[in-house]
């Protein structure tokens, strides 16, 4: 039974290897460079070979088992009237949380304190001027008008090139390996993007994507507006290559979708952009932003109202406690802004500008 007990100094263990890599970003970057790979290619190798998401199967076994033995636990107590049985699951709960635990901070959290990506893409981030940000949500105006135009419609929204998932998904893999080309910190061979087929409840967490690192896989919520899905895969294949932080997360999903070579790809991650950067502008020049909104297609304004008339469906306390915890979570996850370091992505898109002009 001793013997037993040391599972639960995984639980320490995890947080001692957080704060040694939280001091010293060496180690989490020679981490993600030199191990985090080996996993991917060893553990990562099943879901690699299979379309489907193994994520979810797991989740759905792990939900029915924790009800059957939960209930079990306590009609065994019921039954035998002794707190033994309900002891011995507390005890079986708690040490598959420190396996659990243990196993994030060595699959994903670590990356969490890796160099950011400005140091791969050489963009230097500073303050930037309202004029900066007008001059950005024009450009991605223009773009976001051009490409919306060459799409079709369907069903009241822009309609992907594919009639199938996984051909959208490969379409996705492939962007990130030509974004790989040119940043070859982002080069590896790894899983597409698999699809959720409970998406829809995935809608009322407010969840547009996940990555799994117990298998390591990008899953997408497929329920959502098609053009938008795009740049979900490109974002959770992002994570999956290593890079966790949000607002990197989105940039680099944004850059893959415009050197695609794809039409579709481009709008939905161009649509990204410019909701991130139109909020920003929104919370700094009210007038502007209107002015500019104007400047929008009517197929894009659409598009927009299509997506907020399917997101106000799942806009419930449900969706808001889900918001809660993700912020939570990014907090401890070295994203001291929580969900509020989406909007960093801005400053990334700012930077790539000047860079490029």
């Amino acid at each position: 039974m001793k013997k037993r007990w040391l599972i639960l100094f995984l639980i320490p263990i995890s947080f001692i290897i957080t704060f040694i890599v939280k001091s010293k970003t060496d180690y989490a970057e020679y981490y993600a460079l030199n191990i985090y790979p080996f996993f991917v290619n060893t553990i990562g190798f099943l879901p690699l070979k299979i379309r489907f998401s193994a994520a979810e199967l797991i989740i759905i076994f792990l939900i029915v088992a924790i009800i059957i033995l939960t209930g079990g636990a306590i009609i065994k107590s019921i039954k035998d009237k002794t707190w033994e049985h309900i002891k011995k699951y507390i005890f079986m709960l708690v040490s598959f949380i420190s396996v659990m635990y243990f196993l994030f901070v060595l699959f994903c959290g670590i990356n969490y304190y890796r160099y950011e990506f400005t140091r791969y893409s050489n963009l230097e981030l500073r303050k930037s001027s309202k004029q900066e940000l007008i001059e950005l949500c024009e450009l991605l105006i223009d773009d976001a008008n051009e490409y919306r135009a060459k799409l079709n419609t369907h069903e009241g929204t822009a309609k992907l090139f594919d009639s199938t998932y996984y051909s959208t998904a490969k379409r996705a893999g492939n962007s990130m390996d030509k974004l790989a080309e040119e940043y070859k910190i982002l080069r590896g061979n790894f899983s597409l993007p698999k699809p959720v087929r409970q998406s829809k409840i995935m809608s009322y967490f407010n969840i547009t994507g996940v990555f799994f690192p117990y298998t390591f896989e990008a899953n997408v919520n497929v329920h959502i507006p098609p053009y938008q899905i795009p740049s979900v895969m490109l974002h959770e294949l992002v994570h999956l290559r290593g890079f966790m932080r949000e607002d990197e997360a989105n940039f680099i999903a944004y850059l893959a979708s415009i050197k695609s070579g794809y039409e579709d790809f481009y709008y939905s991650g161009t649509m990204s952009a410019l909701i991130h950067s139109m909020n920003a502008l929104y919370s700094t020049d009210c007038g502007e932003f209107v002015r500019l909104y104007n400047l929008y297609s009517d197929d894009v304004k659409k598009d927009i109202e299509f997506s907020r008339s399917y997101w106000k469906e799942f806009d419930t306390k449900i969706a808001d406690a889900a918001n809660k915890v993700n912020d939570i979570y990014l907090k401890a996850n070295n994203q001291d802004d929580g969900v509020r370091s989406y909007g960093r992505m801005v400053d990334l898109l700012l930077a790539y500008y000047r860079k490029e002009a």
